[in-house]
């Protein structure tokens, strides 16, 4: 086997490196070469559940079609099964077509079971938030794998926010953004610590990173769509204060990473930081992509990286679309952050040659 030659061959060279012996336990470390191989990206998952929906979606509108859901008993009956069997097939099968069927049908059943709900006695939206809460925890308790712990976090994140706008509490999404943004930052400052406690946290860290980086770009999108008329500044201020305090501890945890010890290029950096962030008190998205740009790059994660430049660059063009401002000064404002982002760049860009040289 060709991944077993390479592992050999690799620890061979290793032993040869080190001027004494070393112990390495082959066989744990052929079992996770190859399940690293098995390994899929977020992409290709996605683009299999998304192909994998679409013919469920199919499927269910044939049985719509020969009127198979008549009482709302049916739905919410085919509904928890679809939930329940998508749950037992996951578990017995760690297959990337069978992580796509089992997501299909739990999606399905998901959508099965609210319109079921909502045509049933429960009348109250957020009762049937919580019900999805429930699910979505015992769903995460059943099964810990990367795409249903993916879509249960998720389903969980999106029936707080439903829970806040249908008791008319938008406000509050801000608050719940800002506890998103501090819990994100401690979960990527903290990576390798999660990682090696080797429990349940640990294994569902990448899941759980994803769902609530998706989540959190996500709030924007939705709060910026949505253009509360009922909310208060103060609300939207906190969300913008704790997303730049997250920053500054990114900041000041490169610190560290850059060797930087001098405490007057500390306080240099920490104040022209907060500077910058300032004029995005009152549009925390893009301090929020910044935020997630950040932490990507810092743990190299390259979904949340690309997911926080395309959020970035669309925050930018929004804010821009809607500043109550003439074309002109618009432009002015575009041609002054152009030449102050060029005059950071050609500064780092010298420090770094000059660095290079020594």
């Amino acid at each position: 086997m060709r991944s077993k030659e390479n592992i050999d061959e690799l620890l061979s060279y290793i032993q040869k490196k080190s001027s004494r012996e070393l112990l390495f336990n082959k066989e744990n470390i052929q079992k996770a070469y190859i399940g690293k191989e098995d390994h899929q990206s977020l992409a290709i998952k996605i683009l299999s559940v998304f192909g994998g929906l679409m013919s469920g979606i199919a499927f269910v509108g044939f049985l719509f079609l020969i009127d198979f859901f008549d009482s709302v008993e049916g739905l919410m009956l085919f509904g928890s099964f679809c939930i329940i069997g998508s749950l037992f097939l996951n578990k017995v099968a760690n297959k990337i077509i069978i992580d796509t069927i089992s997501v299909t049908f739990y999606l399905i059943g998901l959508v099965l079971l609210g319109i079921g709900l909502v045509d049933s006695v429960v009348n109250d939206e957020s009762i049937m938030c919580f019900i999805f809460m429930l699910i979505a925890l015992f769903s995460l308790l059943i099964v810990q794998n990367y795409i249903m712990s993916f879509v249960s976090i998720s389903l969980f994140n999106i029936s707080i926010a439903a829970v806040l706008t249908f008791n008319d509490l938008t406000s509050w999404i801000y608050i719940y953004t800002a506890i998103v943004a501090a819990f994100l930052t401690f979960l990527f400052l903290n990576e390798a610590k999660i990682l090696s406690l080797k429990n349940m946290l640990s294994k569902l860290y990448e899941p759980v990173r994803s769902a609530f980086v998706f989540t959190f770009l996500s709030l924007f999108l939705y709060m910026d769509e949505a253009r509360f008329t009922t909310f208060s500044y103060s609300y939207l201020v906190v969300a913008s204060v704790m997303i730049v305090l997250s920053i500054l501890c990114i900041v000041y945890y490169l610190f560290k990473i850059l060797n930087i010890t001098e405490i007057r290029h500390k306080v240099i950096l920490m104040v022209a930081t907060t500077v910058i962030l300032i004029p995005t008190a009152y549009s925390p998205a893009i301090s929020g992509a910044i935020l997630i740009i950040l932490l990507s790059f810092m743990a190299n994660y390259k979904t949340g990286l690309g997911l926080g430049i395309i959020a970035f660059v669309y925050f930018i063009s929004m804010f821009y679309y809607d500043l109550q401002f003439t074309l002109l000064n618009k432009s002015i404002i575009l041609f002054s952050s152009g030449i102050l982002f060029l005059a950071i760049y050609l500064f780092t860009r010298k420090k770094l040659t000059s660095h290079e040289k020594i």
